[in-house]
């Protein structure tokens, strides 16, 4: 079984910030990741709300913390978690694709996945002209009439994005009014070829080999919109069912932890999008990074005799 100080689950911007804190305090670091490093980020084209670097590319800078994680001695291994318990002896017991983990303390950032509408034809056309990623995929749709489906920041952005390389788009919202920022709200009334569906939701999907149309349900009754590409964006949801007998979750399945990322099990701590939180942005998943892996740190220096020296190195670095 192999065996580490702090444990991290997931490689986005949250856990690889706990990973250069970890590590820079002495911690043996080993971080898991299902997927690709970065999170969400990689699919932002210019990030313009972090302090100090505007107009930075998502995937630079995920490279750029994956790079800084590694070169202070984390471990990131490309392993999904499958199960995780904690023993009388206070160390966690995890089993992940590639294995088995004993570690002091566990940091959870593994972010949250997209919801999905739930709409008949959704499944089908997934990859076929449904996609919950425009900057991914909008690029396979230039010159075609699209649809982005929500109200928040992220499916107008999306909106903008698409409106640059597709002829029309159809931003479909349930409510009478968009929910994203003011100034991202003017952008998109005043953007020619975005058109807004007010109180409309799409209930149906269709196609043959790929998407062609959307049924839409409004306060008028059924319309179709046809349409090349469906573009879903109304927020997340996170995946954190195997730690349900180990903490405290809430009723949407986040992590009940405060702005310490202290969870309800002594030694595990939520970073990031999986908590919750009210503004999930870059720059508040770093905050949490760099403070669970604090807390873990004190928690390990309190429980664990063997960490010897390395409390007032902690302190120090911190």
């Amino acid at each position: 079984m192999r065996e580490t100080d702090l444990l991290i689950v997931g490689a986005g911007t949250a856990g690889l910030t706990a990973a250069i804190y970890g590590c820079r305090s002495g911690l043996v670091c080993v971080v898991l990741e299902k997927g690709m490093f970065g999170g969400q980020i990689v699919n932002t084209t210019d990030i313009e709300n972090y302090p100090g670097m505007p107009g930075v590319d998502g995937v630079e800078f995920a490279n750029a913390l994956h790079q800084q994680a590694e070169k202070l001695g984390a471990q990131i291994l490309f392993e999904s978690l499958e199960e995780i318990t904690k023993g009388e002896d206070h160390w966690f017991y995890v089993k992940t694709s590639g294995g088995a983990f004993r570690a002091k303390a566990v940091i959870v950032a593994n972010g949250a996945e997209h919801r999905k509408l739930g709409c008949q034809g959704e499944e089908t056309f997934a990859g076929r002209g449904v996609s919950y990623c425009a900057t991914c995929d909008g690029a396979f749709y230039r010159g075609k009439e699209v649809a982005v489906v929500g109200g928040g920041n992220t499916a107008l952005e999306e909106a903008l994005y698409l409106s640059s390389i597709c002829e029309k788009v159809h931003l479909i919202h349930r409510r009478d009014t968009f929910r994203a920022h003011q100034k991202t709200i003017q952008r998109v009334l005043s953007t020619p070829n975005i058109i807004p569906h007010y109180q409309s939701a799409v209930v149906r999907v269709e196609g043959n080999t790929k998407l062609q149309s959307l049924i839409l349900s409004t306060p008028e009754g059924e319309t179709t919109v046809a349409v090349a590409g469906l573009f879903v964006a109304i927020g997340l949801a996170p995946q954190n069912q195997l730690y349900a007998l180990l903490c405290q979750l809430d009723e949407n399945g986040y992590f009940v932890a405060g702005e310490d990322c202290v969870t309800s099990c002594e030694g595990l701590y939520a970073a990031g999008d999986t908590r919750q939180k009210p503004l999930r942005q870059l720059v508040t998943a770093a905050s949490d990074g760099a403070v669970a892996a604090y807390m873990a740190g004190s928690y390990i220096g309190g429980t664990f005799s063997q960490w010897d020296a390395r409390g007032s190195l902690y302190q120090r670095l911190f």
